[in-house]
């Protein structure tokens, strides 16, 4: 199994508790594909303000395993991806589209399978003139995703693990999820969080922390 094979498995909220709650893409994402779970290395796209030429530039050094990063200058309810686009990065084998702009298609995109998610769902439709960049840093939701920064993406949301960290906060979130696993068998048999972790001392004396 991969570092992603098991980040992806891990899951977002347990990988972003293992990092020291860093990388958190705090937006309200639209997850196309309910139940889907992704991970990989980041491919970064910024477009020219509501233009979509890069994305068809980018599909070009699209590798397997990539997940597909989307931005603009300003993000806004413009589509960034529709079902053309997508199955092309399908046909790449992409692991996930990642969207800080708009998707469209979205009943096709479920029917193709690719994972994606998206700040917005429009049928607004973006330019293809303006020039942008490719594998460059950018910023989603106050993440900074650097060009082979691991992104986990679930039924949760989207976090990202800087590339020197992947395999340290894999190996954590591991030791991480392992533990729950211990407590969730304790929990099932009638102990409770309550005492497990102290708390009923800290109520009692009149004095509860985080």
């Amino acid at each position: 199994m991969s570092v992603y094979d098991e980040l992806r498995e891990l899951g977002s909220a347990t990988v972003f508790e293992a990092s020291g709650r860093e990388g958190l893409v705090d937006l309200d994402l639209h997850q196309v594909i309910p139940g889907s779970r992704a991970a990989g290395p980041a491919r970064t796209v910024r477009c020219a303000q509501d233009d979509i030429l890069m994305v068809h530039a980018a599909m070009d050094r699209v590798e397997p395993g990539d997940v597909l990063v989307l931005t603009m200058p300003e993000p806004r309810p413009v589509a960034l991806l529709g079902e053309l686009l997508a199955t092309q990065a399908k046909g790449r084998e992409a692991a996930a589209v990642l969207i800080d702009a708009a998707v469209r298609d979205t009943d096709e995109l479920r029917e193709l399978g690719l994972p994606v998610w998206a700040r917005w769902i429009r049928v607004h439709g973006a330019n293809r003139t303006e020039v942008g960049e490719i594998d460059v840093p950018v910023e989603i939701g106050g993440a900074n995703i650097s060009p082979g920064d691991a992104v986990v993406l679930d039924a949760d949301g989207a976090v990202v693990v800087a590339q020197e960290r992947t395999e340290e906060v894999a190996r954590s979130a591991r030791e991480r999820s392992e533990s729950e696993s211990e407590r969730r068998a304790k929990f099932r048999a009638g102990e409770l969080s309550y005492d497990m972790y102290g708390i009923r001392e800290r109520v009692e004396r009149g004095s509860v922390e985080d």
